[in-house]
């Protein structure tokens, strides 16, 4: 089990932390929302964020009840967190969610708002919050999985059966013991229940309609609120958007060779700048280079935790921005030249993750799931000569919800109904979210705009140092006007 290739945000900041790097986010002196109140049918009290909360220093939040089953609005009531920067009586509200699912949300409001020009941050406070089930507000825990999740884990692709059987008990293990300390929450645990929390944000904050801003899986979140929503809804900047036409177990079949194809880009990028690195003098060498260094971790891992499951977490990790190419190339180099230094300090701040219990309660409700392991098996076999170094990665993951206790969902199918158009904004290789999703968004959303960039970076508007991109969620942001078409930008300079 490992944590997966997940969203910008804190996928990004943990490799990041890890290795040193900058983080990906714009500068952060954010003006905080003041201690006060927004009245009103439900009323918001602001005050300093919880212990614990990845809210930044300065941040203010407060909390909003809302339903847990919106069948029964009178019963069972749950908390939500909010943060809030910028002009609390700031003309528009832009709500933002960084992706997932089951990221916390509270720090990036103060984030998005310190990184929008002066003229944007001025018609807008940002809003974010913590979804249900996840971080402050009233969150989902699959208890102590640390006796679980053992490092170094077990390569990902099963060499027998008895490999595959293990990982298989392991993840049964997971779902139980999920179901063991939440079983009264994970039924509500769905992207169609935090959609209708959004609607009582905007309730909150007296707007007629939502105007958004959501990352990864926030598009999806996003398209689920426009579509039970359309009346509500305002502004919408879709950024990096998730394919609305497959189940979350399909989205991952989409990933594979997706970034397969990005470790590919990588290990060229690597290769040409072999005086630096030493890898080898082309992408095929790079790669070569690559497997050597994961059988000798598989058979001595490094610092006795450090194998090769955990060097393809850290490659995983790595496809989202090539802001983290260099860093990780460098660690490999440094494991091959003696120095496991820099390597272990990575692999150990994502082994810190462990199972994220809300980012499963939500992938396992939200779709039904195959409950017979020779589909997941044929499947992923399948997959695998396509993308080895990611097929069976993804697989494991996801692996607890083929025994997941609670019931699915009936998912919602965007764009059923009439909603207003929306700004799509995607790069052309981006592994995590594949650009067939987005044309796809498209065409479920009618009328919207896809702006395509080059390069494969993991998130666009604000935090890829593109300018093209930014202006076009700027221009849309300050009028609400949509481009006349369809449209290009350049890839950002790769460091």
């Amino acid at each position: 089990m490992t944590r997966p290739p997940a969203p910008l945000a804190r996928r990004g900041a943990a490799v990041a932390t890890a290795l040193g790097l900058v983080a990906l986010a714009g500068p952060q002196a954010a003006h905080a929302a003041p201690a006060a109140a927004v009245t009103g049918p439900a009323a918001l009290h602001w005050s300093t964020c919880p212990a614990g909360s990845d809210a930044p220093r300065g941040t203010y939040c407060a909390t909003l009840k809302v339903p847990l089953d919106y069948a029964k609005p009178g019963g069972r009531q749950i908390k939500l967190t909010l943060s809030m920067a910028g002009d609390l009586h700031a003309p528009r509200t832009l709500v933002v969610n960084p992706g997932g699912p089951g990221e916390p949300g509270i720090g990036t409001a103060k984030l998005v708002w310190s990184s929008l020009p002066q003229d944007v941050g001025a018609a807008y406070n940002v809003v974010s919050f913590d979804p249900r089930g996840v971080g402050a507000s009233t969150p989902v825990s699959c208890g102590d999985t640390s006796k679980l999740i053992k490092h170094p884990a077990a390569p990902y692709t099963p060499a027998t059966a008895a490999q595959e059987q293990a990982r298989r008990t392991v993840a049964g293990k997971v779902a139980e013991q999920c179901s063991a300390h939440a079983k009264d929450l994970l039924p509500y645990i769905t992207t169609a229940n935090a959609a209708r929390d959004m609607d009582r944000i905007r309730t909150a904050f007296h707007r007629d309609k939502l105007d958004y801003l959501g990352y990864s899986y926030g598009t999806r979140l996003g398209a689920t609120y426009a579509t039970l929503f359309p009346a509500h809804t305002g502004r919408m900047i879709l950024d990096s958007v998730v394919d609305p036409t497959v189940s979350t177990y399909g989205s991952q079949y989409e990933q594979d060779p997706a970034l397969q194809h990005r470790a590919g880009q990588f290990f060229a990028w690597a290769a040409g700048k072999d005086a630096t690195y030493h890898l080898g003098a082309d992408g095929a060498k790079v790669s070569a280079a690559w497997d050597a260094v994961r059988a000798r971790l598989a058979a001595h891992p490094a610092g006795g935790r450090a194998g090769s499951a955990e060097l393809d977490d850290l490659l995983a990790s790595a496809m989202y921005s090539n802001l983290l190419w260099g860093d990780v190339a460098q660690a490999v180099s440094d494991y091959r030249r003696g120095d496991a230094s820099t390597l272990l300090g990575a692999t150990d701040q994502l082994a810190l993750g462990g199972v994220d219990a809300a980012q499963l309660a939500y992938n396992c409700v939200d779709d039904a799931w195959p409950r017979d392991w020779a589909t997941w098996h044929r499947d992923t076999a399948a997959a695998a000569p396509k993308a080895p170094l990611f097929a069976w990665l993804n697989t494991w993951y996801s692996a607890p919800c083929a025994s997941w206790k609670a019931p699915a969902a009936r998912p919602v199918r965007i764009g059923s109904v009439k909603v207003p158009p929306v700004l799509l904004l995607q790069a052309k290789d981006d592994p995590a979210t594949p650009v067939m999703g987005a044309r796809r968004m498209q065409k479920a959303l009618s009328g919207s705009r896809l702006v395509v960039a080059g390069g494969g970076n993991h998130g666009q508007y604000l935090f890829d140092g593109n300018p093209c991109m930014d202006r076009a969620g700027n221009r849309y942001l300050l009028t609400g006007k949509l481009p006349a078409a369809n449209a290009t930008c350049p890839a950002p300079k790769t460091p």
